[in-house]
């Protein structure tokens, strides 16, 4: 423990040092705006022209740059926007604090240009990091018409989607509960409804979403394979605006705008921003689907509804506060009127608030952000009388709080030092009742604190070396874990870059997901319990903490306008703690601890040119388990999500005189997923303490036979065609209609959802369908 206490402080103090090692030097700091909406412009290029050095600015929009005494002119641009130049003098050991302002560019432009941001790939390691905003996800072909994250989320390189119903998403090796997803700092625990199309993010309430595949920096802690974190936006500053959309499947409403009007354009106000959507698809569907015939005539059983609101407190200097707060309901409600017997009655209620804070000190460089936030999420499954396998009513809870302070330190040539502490609180429970009759009951409690401190070193625009370190530490377990992370970079030229990432990461949440289930609905949550576990050979594992090792690799080529991407992978999960789902083996344990090991390549390219877009991603993986089978042997097998091959494509083209039509189409298609084969049924009796009860003549229940091979099936390929054509009126100088028309599995493609393991029934993904969307801009 004080070794790796010792590491950490020698680390920071090393860091520390470099940062404040700059002589008499000058910081010119400040913040970039939308001078339009006053919402912080990201990722945006801040040049020193006669310096020939620059930043770029954060998810805050903050940036700072340190530089000899002298006159210094700044220039900042961003795609849409008009360049802004502003001089400044600079006296030694002085602070310079400027707002710049960004005014929209009144010359159009392509409507499908991105920004290649080739100053961030030239200065950042980048390693398995995908940024993606809500420009991007309006490119997709949308279910319904509705972009939505959960949606793009499925074309980024190495993540695998289950499918259109109940579907989570794997990213590269990774199960759903060993993938942090944040929203404004909030760990969100199930942010996907049961329609798996639609997540609980509100997609114009985003103004960012970073997604970390493999090989994160320490600033993540407590998941062992990737992060999804959701930036939202801050209100207008200037003007009342917002949307409304309607479509078959939900009805959705943002509005935004001043509670206090800034007197001038950096001055000081208030802002709200709420969002709010619900879904009618359990009825709709009867409509929609009556000439498709059971169990989808009947009605998709599915219905949701989301809240999320903002205020924020905006501070003359950029420093701000957020209050925000969100509500999300799910519900998969089946009656007798549906012959939807293979999906379980389950709802979940996800709710929690927060404030997060950034503060820009008058005379400091640094910039200091922080949250404290409290959540709770409730999921319950109940029994379905239908099924005569399904006995096993389950219900799961995870709640706490999150605290954390951060520091960071914009340096020259894009360098920049980052550290923090967090401290949180986590209560999780668990019912789960086995169908041989045996109660499964879990409740736990754990403090979790941690420091961080990440550096990234740009050596003269060829070299990018980034060390992280992580220190932290479990009540429950009363278990510091170190953990050590590097990425670096070489930019060959200006076209050809290399990469690489790699670390150690730790988490004590386990998810209870069976490998032996074709599709489970079902996830509950619990923390490492603080009894014994025993690994697959039977040896007492030394920590019962579930660990993973990533090293990923990459090359980087811009041929014109042509970007490139190759990124081969590995995770080895040294440890995933399972819930033991056959007691009635010889090992009576809870909990039993397995191994994993994940491999892959992954493959994108990215073209635009004028109005064309074109995203093409596809990847190779392998991803199996080692662990005990139902006879208490060792077995190695793959993993329920491990398709091999995973392909898609997405293009978008912008038409018309005006450019107010957008065409977009998408192709998925991947490997089929593995299964338990079922090999036979046997009549479960009941054993009795009465002794008038005859084991000969009592009535059992049925039980299944499976074979002693875990996931020696495969099912079908999976593929699906999707097209979107959007058609925008604009009503007046502040307002726009945009008719978004968009099919859903265009050439009605039956691709297997689930196999009733009774009556070998199949039922199928969602089939064709068509929708219309009408979303209102003011």
């Amino acid at each position: 423990m004080l070794k790796s206490i010792s590491l950490l402080a020698a680390f920071l103090l090393v860091c520390c040092g470099i940062a404040l090692a700059q002589g008499h030097n000058g910081t010119i700091k400040g913040f970039v705006n939308d001078k339009k909406t006053g919402e912080p412009m990201i990722y945006t290029n801040v040049r020193v022209l006669n310096g020939n050095t620059g930043v770029q600015t954060d998810v805050n929009g903050y940036f700072s740059i340190s530089l000899p005494a002298g006159s210094y002119t700044l220039m900042t641009s961003s795609v849409g926007y008009d360049s802004s130049v502003v001089t400044v003098n600079l006296l030694p050991d002085a602070v310079v604090s400027k707002k710049i302002l960004l005014n929209p560019s009144q010359v159009e432009l392509k409507a499908v240009e991105i920004s290649s941001h080739h100053a961030e790939k030239m200065t950042q390691v980048g390693t398995g990091v995908t940024t993606i905003t809500p420009r991007e996800l309006k490119l997709l072909p949308s279910a319904g018409g509705e972009p939505d994250v959960a949606q793009y989320l499925q074309v980024i390189p190495g993540v695998i989607f289950t499918g259109d119903q109940g579907g989570q998403l794997y990213i590269r090796g990774g199960s759903p509960a060993q993938t942090g997803i944040y929203l404004d700092g909030i760990t969100i625990y199930n942010p996907f409804h049961s329609i798996g199309l639609f997540s609980v993010f509100e997609t114009e309430a985003i103004r960012n979403v970073d997604v970390y595949t493999a090989g994160f920096d320490a600033q993540y802690g407590n998941r062992t394979s990737a992060i999804v974190d959701v930036h939202t936006k801050d209100g207008n500053k200037n003007e009342i605006s917002g949307i409304v959309s309607v479509s078959p499947i939900m009805s959705r409403v943002l509005v935004d705008g001043p509670l206090v009007k800034s007197k001038k354009d950096d001055g000081s106000g208030v802002t709200f921003l709420v969002t709010g959507k619900s879904s009618y698809l359990d009825q709709t569907s009867k409509s929609l689907y009556s000439w498709e015939g059971e169990p989808f005539s009947s009605g998709l059983p599915y219905s949701f509804s989301d809240f999320f609101g903002k205020i924020t407190f905006n501070g003359g200097n950029g420093s701000k506060l957020n209050i925000f707060g969100f509500d999300f309901n799910d519900k998969a409600s089946l009656n007798n009127d549906t012959n939807y017997q293979a999906i379980a009655n389950y709802q979940w209620h996800a709710r929690g608030a927060g404030a997060t804070f950034v503060i820009a000190p008058t005379s400091s460089s640094s910039l200091i952000d922080g949250k404290l936030a409290f959540s709770n999420y409730n999921l319950s499954l109940a029994q379905v009388a239908a099924n005569p396998l399904d006995t096993t009513p389950q219900a799961t809870t995870v709640g706490g709080f999150e605290a954390a302070i951060n520091f960071t330190y914009f340096l020259p040539n894009y360098s920049q030092l980052k550290y923090g502490v967090e401290v949180s609180g986590l209560h999780t429970s668990l019912n789960y009742y086995e169908a041989p009759g045996i109660v499964t009951t879990q409740d736990g409690q754990s403090t979790m604190a941690a420091m961080f401190v990440t550096y990234r070193h740009n050596f003269d625009d060829k070299f990018i070396f980034e060390p992280s370190f992580r220190l932290q530490y479990y009540s429950e377990l009363q278990k510091f874990a170190p953990q050590p992370r590097i990425g670096v970079k070489y930019n060959i030229n200006d076209h050809v870059r290399l990469k690489a990432s790699g670390g150690i990461y730790e988490q004590n949440i386990i998810s209870t997901k069976t490998d032996q289930d074709i599709v489970n609905l079902f996830s509950g949550f619990i923390l490492s319990p603080d009894e014994s576990i025993k690994d697959p050979h039977g040896n007492t594992v030394a920590s019962n903490l579930q660990t993973a090792y990533h090293g990923v690799a990459g090359l980087e080529v811009d041929i014109k306008k042509v970007e490139l991407n190759l990124e081969p992978w590995v995770k080895y999960f040294g440890q995933i703690d399972e819930l033991n789902r056959d007691q009635s083996i010889t090992n009576r344990a809870d909990f039993i601890a397995a191994t994993g090991l994940a491999n892959g390549v992954d493959l994108s390219a990215k073209y635009s040119y004028q109005r064309i877009y074109f995203w093409m991603a596809a990847g190779y993986q392998n991803v199996s388990y080692t662990s005990l089978d139902s006879k208490g042997n060792v077995q190695t097998y793959p993993a329920p999500f491990d398709t091999r091959f995973n392909g898609n494509i997405v293009t978008s083209y912008t038409a018309g005189k005006h450019k107010d039509w957008d065409f977009s189409a998408r192709f998925n298609i991947h490997a089929p997923f593995p299964f338990t084969q079922t090999q036979g049924f046997y009549e479960n009796v009941p054993i009795t303490s009465s002794i008038t009860a005859n084991p000969s003549t009592a009535n059992g229940s049925l039980g299944v036979l499976y074979p002693e091979t875990i996931n020696g099936g495969r099912l079908s390929w999976y593929h699906r065609l999707d097209l979107s054509a959007k058609k925008r009126f604009k009503t007046s100088e502040k307002t726009k209609l945009d008719i978004t028309f968009a099919i859903t599995n265009v050439y009605d493609r039956q691709n297997v959802f689930y196999v009733d393991r009774i009556t070998n029934e199949i039922i199928y993904q969602l089939p064709i369908f068509p929708s219309l969307n009408l979303t209102f801009s003011f």
